[in-house]
Formats: C-alpha cells, structure tokens, sequence
C-alpha cells in the first residue's frame, strides 16, 4: 500500500493530548469532613446546653424544696411550719415534682451526648420535652406565685420577733423556686427550638 507521505516529507511528531482539566476544587476535598466538623461541634455545644439547663433547674428546685420542708418555727410563742400553710405545702410538692423531672431529663440528655441518640424515638422524645416543660413550669409559676402570697400575708416577720427567721426561709424558697422556673423556663424554649426545626427540616438539629 503505497505510503500517504511524498518522498522527502516526515512525520509530523504526534502531539501529545492536552492534559485533562483539573477540577476547579481539588485543593477542597476535605471540606465536607469540616462542614461535618462544624456542625457536630455546634450540635455538641446545642446538647451541653440543654444539659446545664436540666442541670440548674434540678439544682434549684431540690433546694427550693428543701428550705422549704425544713421550715418551722421553734418559737413557743409563733409556733409556725411549712405544714400549716397550704400554699407551701403546694410549693414544696411543685418544686419536689421539678425536682425529679429535671433529674430524669438530665439523664436523658446525657445518654444523647454520649450516644448521639435520644432515649425514646425521636418525634415522642421532642414532643414529650417540650409539653413537660411547659406544663412544669407552669406549675412551679403558680406554686411559686402562691408561695409569695402565703409568704406575704404572714404576721411577725420582723426583725425582733421570734418568727423573723421563719419569714425569711420562706422567702428563700419562693426565690429558689422562681430561680428553678425560670431554667426550666429557658429549657423550654430550647425545646420548642428543636421541636420547630424537626417539624421544618426533619431533624432535631437544623445543622444536619
């Protein structure tokens, strides 16, 4: 077969095929691991804030509690106790009640930061957040608010009477117990943050 070349002509060298394009973000692969990163860290921080709520409510209803059941007068002439006043034996439940629910929320929320994972399925467990903690704080308002009152109408409560020192642990109490209603308060906002982005984007986390 005769040759397509005339005599005298060579080879043209063969060019070599242009490189392929290098893809615009190959300095970038790692950027999903640390968007990953970024979001796990916030979702951490979210996690550790629910927990630190638990956290004070639990610790300032179990003391509103406290002072409470262990308020009585030893005063013969004002012979007062927590007992005797119907509102304070009501504070003392509600902040007892607080108590123990911020208790089982604070194990609940530990288990999650441990595990990444909440304790019941995930819808009953965002649901059940939030309607407890708006029907306990609700409850812990009115005990509180019932507890000022009751403080209030009390007769003695000053300096120089024996039942001074009863006047003022109830007062502790109320301030106690207001402090506890007011992180479960907070808790209950948290809540219904997580609540809202589950209902929006599927996930408790909007990071996700």
């Amino acid at each position: 077969m005769p040759s397509p070349l005339r005599n005298g002509d060579a080879a043209h060298p063969r060019l070599p095929s242009p490189a392929a394009p290098t893809p615009l973000h190959h300095h970038n692969h790692n950027y999903p691991s640390f968007r990953s990163t970024v979001s796990e860290q916030k979702i951490r921080r979210l996690n550790l804030l629910i927990l630190l709520l638990r956290l004070a409510a639990f610790c300032f209803s179990l003391s509103a509690a406290v002072f409470t059941a262990a308020n009585s007068s030893r005063s013969a002439s004002s012979p007062y106790s927590w007992l005797s006043v119907d509102s304070f034996r009501v504070m003392f439940a509600a902040n007892a009640i607080v108590a123990v629910y911020s208790l089982l929320e604070m194990c609940a929320s530990i288990r999650e930061i441990l595990h990444g994972a909440t304790l019941l399925p995930e819808p009953m467990q965002l649901w059940f957040d939030f309607a407890h903690d708006q029907l306990f704080a609700y409850l812990a308002l009115s005990a509180g608010v019932a507890g000022m009152t009751a403080a209030r109408g009390l007769s003695g409560c000053t300096a120089d009477k024996p039942a001074a020192s009863f006047c003022v642990q109830a007062y502790i109490s109320v301030a106690l117990g207001f402090a506890g209603f007011a992180f479960l308060a907070l808790s209950a906002l948290v809540s219904g943050f997580r609540v809202a982005s589950f209902v929006l984007t599927g996930s408790r986390f909007p990071l996700q």
